[in-house]
């Protein structure tokens, strides 16, 4: 993997920004040229750049380049949000590995934003919590190895920023640190662990490179959380 020149420039930053001041349809009709050259094409350079290293840590892994399995959507779904802008400011690469009946399952990821890059791990329960991965695999293998999460604070802690979500009276709440405590694994709705720089990170020609070591550091946590073996 020896990129060249950057993948991402100054200018996919200052799209999500200027995105963020004029999130209209009417802007966005005008500036599609724009978000095709500075977000649409970047990403998917970083994919064919990243993809052979997400193979050799699981050929299972979906590399077809489509938006759901590999790439977020930047249209918001606004039917049940409360947040009514049509546009997200921010868009992810994500690497996972299809589930029997369309089930969540964890994901290796880089996501940009208009003032962040963040490269890292995340599993979500989807619709139905008792239905999800983090139910079916996850928290019984927690459940058989209760010091499996110590360990991976211990390997990872000092490099990674870790958070966990669950509800509290019905509202989504943040945990942050590592969900040690085997108990928490009944009630986790999403975990994360990551890796947050400024921008100028993911304009060094060096980038791809350095988020697919994030990956090798991070694939363990999913194949523990998600995978059959």
């Amino acid at each position: 993997m020896a990129s060249r020149r950057p993948v991402f420039t100054r200018e996919t930053f200052q799209f999500f920004k200027d995105l963020g001041r004029q999130n209209r349809k009417e802007w966005m009709d005008a500036n599609r040229d724009r978000y095709q050259a500075a977000i649409v094409q970047p990403f998917r350079r970083l994919l064919e750049e990243l993809a052979p290293r997400a193979l050799e840590l699981d050929s299972r892994f979906d590399t077809s380049g489509r938006t759901g399995p590999n790439f977020s959507r930047i249209n918001r779904d606004i039917r049940f949000a409360k947040d009514k802008t049509l546009y997200k400011t921010h868009m992810y690469l994500k690497f996972s590995v299809p589930a029997p009946g369309k089930r969540e399952t964890g994901q290796l990821y880089v996501g940009l934003s208009a003032d962040a890059v963040t490269v890292g791990f995340r599993i979500y329960s989807g619709g139905k919590r008792k239905e999800s991965t983090l139910a079916l695999i996850a928290e019984p293998r927690v459940n058989a190895d209760s010091r499996w999460v110590a360990k991976q604070k211990k390997r990872l802690g000092r490099r990674y920023e870790s958070y966990w979500y669950a509800t509290v009276k019905g509202e989504w709440t943040k945990h942050p640190g590592w969900p040690i405590v085997p108990e928490n694994w009944k009630k986790i709705l999403a975990w994360i662990v990551r890796r947050k720089s400024g921008p100028s990170v993911a304009t060094r020609a060096s980038f791809p490179r350095e988020a697919a070591k994030v990956f090798r550091d991070l694939y363990p946590l999913l194949r523990f959380t998600s995978l059959p073996e």
